[in-house]
């Protein structure tokens, strides 16, 4: 049974920093494409950052280019997403999520393409 566990969240003001992490169990990170997704109130669920298997190639949304970096520990199964210069526009609830895709996946931040989910963590940035 996959779960993906979020942690890392909660507020801070405009211009700092946060890393998030995801604890996979039930798959092995390294073999799958994983993905950070968010979803605002009001908003559709959005792509912000993946990598792909083997952590060869990540991949951003604009809005975060620069600013957010995604990584891989393999040794303890678990995905980052170091967030940097934060904005309040990035305040929303973050999600994990992986797929099984070998090689350079397609669509890496169409959130359809995922069937495994976190819960969710909330990070709220403020002015």
């Amino acid at each position: 049974q996959v779960q993906l566990v979020e942690s890392g969240g909660g507020s801070v003001q405009a211009g700092g920093s946060l890393r998030l992490s995801c604890a996979a169990s039930g798959l092995t990170v390294s073999t799958y494409c994983m993905g950070w997704f968010r979803q605002a109130p009001g908003n559709e669920r959005e792509g912000v950052a993946a990598i792909s298997t083997g952590g060869g190639t990540t991949y951003y949304a604009d809005s975060v280019k620069g600013r957010f970096t995604i990584s891989t520990d393999n040794a303890k199964n678990t995905v980052y997403l170091q967030m940097n210069t934060l904005e309040p526009e990035d305040t929303a609830m973050y999600y994990c999520a992986a797929r099984v895709y070998s090689g350079i996946p397609t669509y890496p931040l169409q959130r359809i393409r995922y069937p495994y989910w976190g819960q969710g963590i909330q990070v709220t940035v403020s002015s």
